[in-house]
């Protein structure tokens, strides 16, 4: 895919790895980094790897913490606005390996291509329990008619390990968001497949490392579910 790309990467105290994430995706195409407001020594190390990289490295700076939909968003906001083909959103905490990037950027023309999490390092049960069960209630909220429960039987709903193309990224980006968290992946999904978007995955290796996961991240993610559940039984309005 010769087309130009643009990955993604929200951050918010991520001092640690960023500039090995950066670096390694870089490699592969232009980055733009959404530095959430953070506290630690991460606007610093951006600024240093823009002098280095220039106009290959864009940083939008909030200061105040959004979390990840409106650090996605505002990434898609600049990809609108400088002409990308194509968007890639990763991890700034190296859970998602930065190799795969040429083979997202290869994979055949599709609206979304998820990284499916199929091989995984030091992730807990319930992470993957959740995970499953995710999973399974997309399939379902996403498909054609209240008795098909599989839908397009997708393995993995909730990898934020994606690939946009420009049709669904400009949508997103001026999209009403009600996510909050982690939840945005499933929005974002949601929002491509109800524009009738093709989805398609590509297998990946997911490295459990340190996460904003907690039990608030999840009550948001069983809330918005509970959302897309009622509206395919016409049980409250449709939204936006």
């Amino acid at each position: 895919m010769s087309n130009k790309t643009l990955v993604i990467i929200p951050a918010y105290n991520e001092a640690a790895t960023i500039e090995e994430v950066v670096r390694g995706a870089i490699a592969f195409a232009d980055v733009s980094v959404t530095d959430d407001a953070s506290k630690d020594a991460t606007p610093t190390i951006l600024a240093k790897l823009q002098k280095e990289f220039g106009k290959r490295l864009h940083v939008i700076r909030h200061e105040k913490n959004t979390h990840i939909p409106k650090g996605i968003q505002d990434g898609m906001k600049y990809a609108v606005e400088k002409g990308y083909d194509w968007v890639i959103t990763m991890d700034a905490g190296l859970s998602h390996d930065a190799g795969y990037l040429k083979e997202f950027q290869s994979f055949p023309n599709c609206d979304l291509v998820i990284g499916s999490r199929t091989s995984t390092v030091n992730v807990p049960i319930y992470r993957k329990f959740i995970s499953w069960l995710a999973a399974k209630v997309m399939n379902y909220c996403l498909s054609k008619g209240i008795l098909n429960l599989f839908g397009a039987n997708l393995r993995d709903c909730t990898s934020g390990y994606r690939r946009y193309s420009k049709p669904m990224f400009q949508k997103i980006a001026t999209y009403p968001l009600e996510s909050v968290a982690f939840d945005f992946h499933m929005e974002a999904l949601s929002i491509v497949a109800n524009n009738d978007g093709s989805i398609k995955e590509l297998p990946i290796r997911y490295i459990f490392s340190n996460s904003s996961f907690n039990r608030k991240v999840l009550k948001l993610a069983i809330q918005f579910a509970k959302k897309l559940l009622l509206r395919k039984w016409k049980l409250i309005p449709q939204y936006p």
